[in-house]
């Protein structure tokens, strides 16, 4: 089994196991990290027209802001700052619970633009750990496609160069609205033009600015520091770094990545969706490359942090999300919803869905079975059809097969659950535990009404509604006894199509010497309202 899933599906890097190196994909590592990496989170994102920031939607189970901070960390950043400021309150709260490590700058009302933001990053880092040497990266937080692998390859360019600025660029068919790089014959960059003031010989170069940089950090501080505000904005441009250096006869250079998808960015909704199927078709592919047969790629979709082991089978139209863990020689579908389940060696799923459970080797669930949280269910067990599990732990070799609810209960190995079974766990003001020990068995129809306890090897008759415990060994039986009365249908539901067919069978209608008997038999069973306590006056 897979040990880590494969994390960034733009990291080269193979998810541990059957997969070896891209031979392709060079994975060298700087001898030592950057000294900082800002990720410039404080777009209003109002194209994604959300009420939530667009930094916390998410792409196969992450968001985008953590796609950005991992790629940061990954890449060997000493420190990492995040720099916010439109719906603020949300992206800190999150970077709380997905990174509280990193330092989070709000970028402030006097300017904008993405000097002033990387100023306002670098202002709250040096207060805390003293001035910067060596490398600082400058990133999004909407560029999920941007791995940590990239960013290495950029810092190591960027030093092989001796250059003072690196721009990480890319080649796209359509650069209409980008940056152009212009540069010398030495490979050099002589600058950066934008679209509007680009010429027509300008406007024929393809390789475009991503917005991505390294910086010599004494460059990058020094530079800030003269920025002037755009006459057309206001805003201080980070591009305007570039010029800076260059008139200090500061190196500058690019380096181009041949993934176009690394650079571009998200925005709105179809740019979420198009970025989301990209980065799914990768996962499958790659999990396909680790040995795992997925049926239907156009209908399968993992999250990023799931782990697969070889041998794994997808059948269409399953999702499998958060950490779910799936184990080797398992078949998983159709028609499967997993979140965060564990599903061991050998195990099928068929139409399912399951949250926080844990299912055993060899163990079989479905067609139409809901796992809620807390459901465990043993090596070789079974959770058939329509069935509903919660808080259960249902032992090896264990079956609940059909129709029934088992909540807070233990289900002890190899018992049998039989169908139409309910655990009635609720009382109406608090959820109360229930066991079945090994080797008992379950009959149809049946309600064991918590708590109570089925011992070891025993048994409860079908239709029972258990209310006290059945020792090990015993037959509980919990129902009232039949009473069949003759001739009921005669004089309750006379000229009806049951009469009619109650007669072609030859139930003899009472005659007049049996009809005193009868109604005194009636009156026996009615209550105070005249209808029969049987019930059959109200079908």
């Amino acid at each position: 089994m897979a040990t880590a899933s494969p994390g960034n599906p733009d990291d080269p890097t193979p998810p541990t196991g059957p997969v070896g190196p891209d031979p392709d994909t060079d994975l060298t590592t700087p001898s030592h990290g950057v000294a900082a990496a800002v990720i410039l989170a404080a777009g209003a994102g109002t194209r994604m027209k959300s009420r939530r920031s667009k930094l916390l939607h998410e792409i196969a189970g992450r968001s985008l802001l953590n796609y950005a901070v991992d790629a940061a960390v990954e890449a060997g950043a000493e420190h990492v700052v995040v720099v916010v400021g439109h719906q603020r309150d949300q992206v800190e709260a999150h970077l709380a619970e997905i990174a509280p490590h990193v330092t989070v700058a709000v970028q402030t009302d006097d300017a904008y633009g993405t000097g002033h933001a990387v100023r306002c990053g670098l202002r709250v880092l040096t207060e805390r750990t003293g001035p910067l040497s060596g490398e600082v990266l400058v990133t999004y937080a909407d560029v999920p496609m941007l791995g940590s692998a990239t960013l290495t390859a950029l810092v190591g360019a960027h030093r092989d160069a001796g250059a003072s600025i690196t721009v990480l660029t890319a080649e796209v068919d359509d650069p209409t609205g980008y940056g152009r790089i212009v540069r010398g014959e030495a490979g050099d960059v002589l600058g950066i033009v934008e679209h509007k003031d680009a010429g027509p010989a300008e406007r024929a170069i393809r390789e475009i600015n991503s917005g991505i940089y390294v910086f010599a950090a004494d460059v990058l501080t020094g530079a800030l520091d003269e920025l002037v505000p755009s006459p057309v904005t206001g805003e201080l441009y980070l591009t305007d770094v570039l010029g800076i250096a260059r008139r200090r006869h500061r190196p500058v250079r690019a380096h181009l990545t041949a993934d176009r998808w690394e650079v571009e960015g998200v925005n709105d909704r179809v740019q979420l969706q198009r970025m989301g199927a990209e980065i799914n078709r990768r996962l499958l592919e790659r999990w396909m490359l680790a040995g795992v047969t997925v049926v239907d790629p156009a209908s399968t979709w993992v999250h990023a942090d799931v782990d697969l082991a070889s041998d794994v089978t997808l059948l269409p139209n399953t999702s499998l999300e958060g950490a779910t863990t799936v184990a080797e020689g398992a078949v998983i579908g159709p028609d499967v919803t997993l979140v965060d389940v564990e599903v061991g060696e050998g195990a099928t799923v068929t139409r399912c869905q399951a949250s926080l459970a844990v299912i055993g080797a060899g163990a079989s669930v479905g067609p139409y079975a809901y796992l809620r949280p807390g459901t465990v269910l043993g090596a070789e067990g079974k959770i058939g059809t329509f069935v509903e599990t919660k808080n259960a732990r249902i032992g090896e070799r264990a079956k609940v097969p059909h129709l029934t609810y088992a909540g807070d209960t233990e289900i002890g190995e190899g018992s049998n659950i039989g169908a139409g079974t309910i655990f009635a766990n609720y009382d109406g003001v608090s959820k109360n535990p229930s066991s079945v020990g090994r080797d008992s068995f379950v009959g149809s129809g049946s309600v064991l009404i918590h708590p109570v306890e089925v011992g070891d090897g025993a048994y409860v008759a079908a239709g029972s509604a258990v209310t006290e415990s059945v020792r090990p060994g015993q037959l509980g039986v919990a129902r009232g006894r039949q009473r069949n009365v003759d001739g009921w249908v005669f004089r309750r539901r006379p000229d009806t199509r049951t009469a009619a067919a109650a007669d072609r069978a030859g139930a003899r209608p009472p005659d007049a010497a049996d009809h005193a008997h009868h109604e005194q038999e009636q009156q026996r069973t009615r209550g105070r309202d005249g209808a029969p306590q049987d019930g059959g006056d109200q079908a």
